[in-house]
């Protein structure tokens, strides 16, 4: 590959975000061919320099893997200069050519995988799996047993075909504050405004989750995934911040495969 930054080829090995691989190069925790390393931007040759991190030899990842919480206002797109993207939020976007498994709305906060491994992708997103996807939702309404029974039972939402089965949970305040994996207060509390539920979908359906709630009578007003399979949204990753999949967790996407 030749020659590239220090900091580019931790992150890119998976030890970190630009920011974090550059704070452990200031407390020396890096090396190169056995020297101490002191300046993120140095260049090493991929193909002969030698890198440790803790005195273990470091190698630059064939593919990334990233956990990013999405905030609301961001879209599943290439950086385009007029609207803010995921990709404005990725300081290692570089030579790697990343993409985010699956979408979500606009207006949708939470879970994305952002890799740039497209085997992985193309199998993760194939309509063949139902993978299922769970969201935390506040609904401008109460829903009960008549709409856990409707959603269940596959609702018709417009489509040739109805929506395979999904789960609908309401959750009490108490539920509903364990659930919300700390987003902006948007106002469940007030005397009852809002109904708080977690939805479960096994499809990837346009604005599915969404139009699943408009077929019994609610309209979403906050949405946020917060598991897809068996990763589940980091509680301690805010909005708008990202970091490498750990070794189990991917390891339990394969084993899900």
């Amino acid at each position: 590959m030749g020659k590239i930054r220090l900091d580019k080829f931790l992150a890119d090995a998976g030890l970190g975000t630009r920011t974090q691989v550059k704070a452990m190069i200031r407390q020396g925790q890096i090396a190169v061919n056995g020297q101490p390393a002191s300046r993120p931007e140095m260049k090493v040759d991929t193909d002969a320099d030698r890198v440790t991190a803790g005195g273990e030899a470091v190698s630059r990842a064939e593919y990334v893997y990233y956990m990013f919480n999405k905030p609301a206002g961001c879209l599943c797109e290439a950086k385009n200069g007029r609207s803010r993207t995921v990709f404005d939020y990725f300081e290692e976007s570089g030579r790697r050519r990343l993409f985010t498994v699956g979408r979500l709305d606009k207006d949708t906060e939470g879970l994305l995988l952002v890799t740039d491994d497209g085997p992985l992708g193309h199998h993760l997103t194939s309509p063949r799996r139902h993978v299922s996807k769970t969201y935390y939702a506040e609904l401008d309404g109460p829903v009960g047993e008549e709409e856990v029974r409707l959603f269940a039972g596959g609702l018709d939402i417009g489509d040739a075909k109805p929506a395979l089965p999904a789960v609908l949970e309401p959750l009490d305040a108490a539920q509903a504050a364990g659930a919300r994996c700390c987003p902006a207060d948007t106002g469940f509390h007030e005397a009852g405004a809002r109904q708080a539920v977690l939805i479960t979908v096994q499809e990837g359906r346009y604005h599915e989750v969404k139009r699943l709630c408009q077929a019994v009578g609610r309209t979403v007003i906050y949405l946020k995934r917060v598991s897809e399979g068996s990763l589940q949204l980091d509680d301690s990753l805010p909005p708008g911040a990202y970091r490498p999949l750990t070794a189990q967790e991917l390891e339990d996407i394969y084993k899900d495969m």
